[in-house]
């Protein structure tokens, strides 16, 4: 008997497209996640815009542990991680808000950078590129870019110095600009990292950013063939 298709090929190609942003086991809806916190933290400045963004921060870990299939220690390490953030904002809104600047930013950085590497090694195990493949690639992609600014968050709230000098610190909105500019080496100028760590940190996201566009987002979409049986990708001798 032929293999019957799973129920996601048996899907018109448009409906498996939007099913991928709304269904909790795909990367279209943590693209969307991903796109939600950055805007939430670029748009809302009141003091208690920091819980808000925490918990779209908790949903989208989740979403990404969940769809990339995380093992139980990346999970356990995830769910301290969001117990110690939980407990920083409560003890910023009750007591001090310095608490949650300091705090807030390492944790959030730590989900950020677990979150990556979730994404990756699931996508490497994956026989196939297909939709999910470059969805996943992408969100990868932009999680690096949210890690970062979460870095320089944290390292200007660390530093008794400023980390922009004469900009002094600079807003979470101006963090992640600085952040996507220098992932994709765009470099306008106008935010700069008076001294170390930030200097430090500017080269390697700059360094991680091309690495990662030249090598495993180009392959994935040089690869991706969507008129393909998802997007499998056979040995040339195979087919001759």
């Amino acid at each position: 008997m032929p293999d019957l298709p799973n129920s996601d090929e048996a899907l018109p190609r448009p409906r498996r497209l939007a099913e991928a942003f709304y269904s909790p086991d795909h990367y279209g809806l943590v693209l969307l996640l991903i796109l939600l916190t950055y805007v939430l933290s670029v748009t809302i400045t009141q003091t208690w815009a920091a819980s808000l963004v925490l918990a779209v921060q908790i949903a989208t870990v989740w979403v990404i542990l969940r769809t990339s299939q995380a093992r139980r220690s990346v999970r356990v390490f995830a769910d301290v991680a969001l117990v110690i953030a939980v407990v920083a904002a409560v003890l910023g809104l009750l007591f001090h808000q310095d608490i949650a600047d300091r705090f807030l930013p390492a944790v959030s950085g730590l989900l950020y950078l677990v979150a990556p590497f979730a994404i990756a090694r699931h996508l490497i195990r994956r026989r196939s590129i297909d939709q999910e493949t470059v969805l996943g690639a992408l969100a990868t992609y932009l999680l690096i870019g949210m890690f970062f600014a979460f870095v320089y968050r944290s390292a200007g709230a660390n530093d008794p110095s400023a980390f922009f000098g004469a900009q002094g610190d600079g807003s979470f909105a101006q963090d992640l600009f600085f952040s996507f500019t220098t992932l994709t080496t765009t470099g306008y100028g106008n935010l700069v990292p008076a001294s170390n760590p930030g200097q430090t940190f500017a080269v390697a996201e700059m360094l991680v950013g091309q690495l990662f566009l030249v090598t495993a987002v180009a392959k994935v979409i040089t690869v991706y063939r969507p008129g393909t049986e998802r997007g499998v990708v056979r040995d040339s001798k195979q087919e001759d």
